[in-house]
């Protein structure tokens, strides 16, 4: 190496390293001197030496991102990670020292990878990208003034820290203190969706994340007929000089979509789908395809101080044409008025007739400081985890001090709040009754939001038990918004936990045509499709939800299910042990194992979690008794389950976890003590 000083370090997985040959070839070819480790003898003190030096002299550190670098095993890519960090601490000139590069359809937010590494921007080179513009991106950060290069940027990933994604981090989601259960997986999944238009807060069970590039996502068949007054709104770009305005950016966007989704005869894609394809440069024609949206709309932020400049433009998915265009500059205070200006531009741009009082009316923020926290909270909120949920429910706070009648951060802060007590951060009651009093707050400050409604429905479901409650808050919320996928997506949970599947799947349905890339949808609806006995289908539909999120907590367990009861006990036996919840992969195994003859692993496997589920997945534990035709045992767990309030009970009725047990007369006793319909 002849500039270690100017040198990149690629570091990799050794299962990776034909992509690490790919892009170092390329690399050198350009000129560039990089440090590439092909020995298969990694390790010993003297490679540790080697690598120290050259990580401590390297000027850049790409760090190779993939499924291989998922691995709970620990790799000596991730003590080079780890030197790389400590090198960033140390640094004192400002400047890029990590780039992270993403190689396959690993997702930024569900990626293994240092804190450190989520503050700078990411690449996505999955194989057979173009390594063109990598190479000029990585000419310009080690020599700037030296590059001449006139490629774009490669395609960065915004920082899934925070950039509002379109799906609940999984991994975020594997680090919860203390609390196992499914239900906060779906149920706030869902209410995300509904209340990501106001709140732009993700849907867990987002988990989210998005398709790569060259392999997207296929929509579902239900959205293969696109109309031609359907729309999707995507993350707007942060223009802004120091990259620090994300949050706002996204926030601009998502009201514009909230605008154009009350506007009747316009179909409006979920910001779920939509924010999938955030920060990826893809051919428009292929989003309105995959969308199921005949029309795209993008655009920029450049926010300097209390001045900001916006653009929009709407494009043709059918041939890529631009059929409208505009930039605004204006004050802060004037956001929420361009974001009317721009729906209102955009619906004639579509020659949609729009009758007097049909454009919505919003209550605008009084207060631009009060506006500014409400968004940074919902940034907060993304990070998804404990820390985040304090300091977005520190920020709405704040929000609501400054403007007391500011609804969204109310209903903002009642999501939080259920988040916290349902991950254990809260205690039960303390937080879903704070939920409760912020969401009835929210309802009074402005009756015309749908997301405080679907918040307390969510509360009777899971938490009071109370049916009729339920009901009659989804039915205010669908009233409220009748197009909210959330809104149909909740009622076929409703219908579900009532025993009305067919109801329930055509629900569903209705929600995805509306979002049609949604994870936790296509998980959820796998459940009717499962206890109504479409086998084939449930598996379809949870296996899509896992195409768009692999590590969705949960899903691999209910597959692995449907695998089991269709007779696949290998198959079903592989999903439950790439389970990441440690409790479901348990009780997954032993469900498995007895069924396969192996009573003594499946005794251990129940051993194991009964051990840490006693306290809070008594439910899990009573499904795993049923299965094995433990009739006495699995009623003796589902009593203290009803005894702990074990969130997951609301799926009892006809679950074919429990079908072992369901002929049983103290089966019809308990969902008479549920109050449910026998």
């Amino acid at each position: 190496m002849t500039d270690a000083g100017k040198a990149v370090f690629l570091s990799y997985a050794s299962q990776d390293a034909e992509a690490a040959k790919r892009i170092c070839e390329a690399l050198r070819a350009a000129g560039i001197e990089v440090w590439f480790d092909q020995s298969e003898l990694r390790g010993g003190d003297a490679w540790d030496a080697l690598i120290r030096r050259q990580i401590k002299s390297c000027y850049l550190f790409v760090p190779m991102i993939s499924a291989n670098t998922q691995s709970r095993e620990e790799g000596y890519f991730r003590r080079e990670w780890n030197l790389a960090v400590g090198r960033t601490l140390d640094m004192a000139e400002d400047r890029a020292f990590l780039l992270p590069v993403v190689i396959d359809g690993t997702f930024d937010s569900e990626a293994r990878v240092p804190e450190k590494f989520r503050e700078v921007q990411w690449t996505r080179l999955p194989e057979g990208a173009s390594l063109e513009a990598f190479v000029a991106h990585v000419r310009r950060l080690i020599a700037p003034e030296a590059s001449t290069s006139k490629a774009p940027s490669p395609n960065p990933s915004p920082n899934p820290k925070t950039a509002p994604a379109t799906g609940v981090s999984p991994s975020a989601a594997s680090t919860r203190l203390g609390v196992r259960s499914l239900v906060p997986w779906v149920v706030i999944g869902l209410l995300i969706l509904g209340i990501s238009s106001l709140v732009a807060s993700k849907f867990i069970a987002s988990k989210q994340a998005a398709p790569t590039v060259e392999t997207p996502v296929t929509a579902p068949a239900t959205a293969e007929l696109v109309s031609d007054k359907s729309i999707a709104v995507l993350p707007f770009a942060d223009m802004s000089e120091k990259k620090d305005q994300e949050y706002f950016a996204d926030g601009m966007a998502e009201e514009i979509l909230d605008v154009l989704a009350k506007i009747p005869r316009l179909t409006v894609i979920s910001r779920t789908s939509s924010f999938q394809f955030k920060g990826r440069d893809v051919d428009a024609k292929l989003i309105g395809s995959t969308l199921g949206s005949r029309y795209i709309v993008e655009g920029s932020v450049r926010k300097s101080g209390d001045h900001v400049r916006i653009t929009a433009q709407l494009i043709d998915a059918r041939d890529g044409s631009r059929r409208w265009s505009e930039t605004y500059d204006r004050s802060v205070d004037d956001a929420f008025k361009v974001q009317d200006e721009i729906a209102a531009s955009l619906v004639r741009a579509l020659q949609l007739a729009v009758g007097a009082g049909e454009m919505p009316a919003r209550l605008i923020p009084k207060n631009a400081a009060s506006y500014d926290l409400y968004l940074r909270g919902r940034q907060a909120f993304d990070r998804f985890d404990r820390d985040g949920f304090e300091q977005a429910a520190d920020l709405y706070r704040q929000a609501l001090e400054l403007d007391p009648q500011f609804a969204p951060a109310a209903s903002a802060l009642a999501n939080v709040q259920l988040f916290m007590a349902q991950w254990g951060y809260l205690a039960p009651k303390t937080g879903y009754e704070a939920a409760r009093h912020a969401a009835e707050l929210a309802m009074k400050l402005d009756p015309h939001l749908a997301a405080p409604h679907t918040i307390l429905a969510g509360i009777a479901l899971q938490y009071d038990w109370d049916w009729p409650t339920a009901e009659r808050e989804i039915d205010k919320a669908n009233a409220l918004d009748p197009r909210d996928p959330v809104a149909q997506s909740f009622r076929g949970l409703v219908s579900l936990t009532l025993g009305r599947l067919d109801e329930s799947i055509n629900q569903m349905n209705a929600a995805l045509r509306l979002d049609p890339l949604a994870p936790n949808l296509l998980f959820t609806r796998g459940w009717p499709l499962f206890w109504s006995g479409h086998l084939p289908e449930a598996e379809a539909s949870i296996r899509k939800s896992l195409q768009i999120s692999p590590t969705y907590e949960s899903a691999h367990y209910y597959l692995g299910h449907v695998l089991l009861a269709r007779g696949k006990l290998a198959e079903a036996l592989a999903e439950m042990d790439r389970e990441l919840d440690k409790e479901s992969r348990l009780a997954g195994l032993s469900s498995v194992q007895f069924a396969q003859g192996h009573k003594r692993e499946s005794d251990a496997a129940l051993a194991q979690l009964t051990e840490i589920a006693a306290v809070d997945w008594a439910s899990g534990i009573a499904s795993v008794h049923a299965i094995r035709n433990e009739s006495d045992a699995a009623f003796e767990w589902l009593d203290r389950a009803y005894a702990q309030k074990d969130e997951d009970l609301y799926l009892i009725k006809g679950n074919p976890l429990f079908r072992n047990i369901a002929r049983d007369s103290r089966y019809a006793a308990f969902l008479r003590k549920m109050k449910l319909p026998e």
